[in-house]
């Protein structure tokens, strides 16, 4: 018995390759398996859980660079954020895997931007003002 459990871990194991991605709050934790090229975010196609074709198209977007489109099936467990930082946290998380799969694809993904993290994060409200660089309206009477 203990012996068919190695023997599934490692068949499952072989072909699996996994990245973390990261956008604004978000957290994407990608898993690539060889497959027919479906997209499953946290349980639900990505047309479901982004609706916004522009969200779709930006997780595709590595698969066009490397020229992998349909190969691969994708699952994503992301938190955090909104819709838009967490398709780019995924787009990320796909990348890194894509380059797990094969160091060769390090040049078309880098030259795209694909594999650098955007650092932008949301500034801090400041006291005394409106928000972070927005202040009270000024009166001078």
């Amino acid at each position: 018995m203990i012996e068919k459990k190695t023997e599934i871990k490692s068949v499952a194991s072989a072909a699996r390759y996994s990245a973390t991605g990261r956008r604004k709050r978000a957290i994407a934790r990608v898993t690539l398996t060889a497959g027919s090229g479906a997209i499953l975010v946290n349980g639900l196609p990505s047309d479901q859980y982004f609706p916004r074709s522009a969200w779709r198209l930006s997780l595709a977007l590595p698969f066009q660079v490397s020229e992998t489109v349909g190969q691969y099936d994708v699952f994503v467990n992301v938190c955090g954020g909104g819709l838009s930082g967490q398709s780019g946290a995924t787009r990320h998380g796909i990348s890194r895997a894509l380059l797990s799969v094969s160091p060769d694809l390090r040049a078309p993904l880098k030259k795209e931007g694909l594999l650098t993290r955007d650092s932008r994060e949301k500034e801090r409200k400041k006291y005394g003002q409106k928000g972070a660089r927005k202040r009270f309206q000024w009166t001078k009477r």
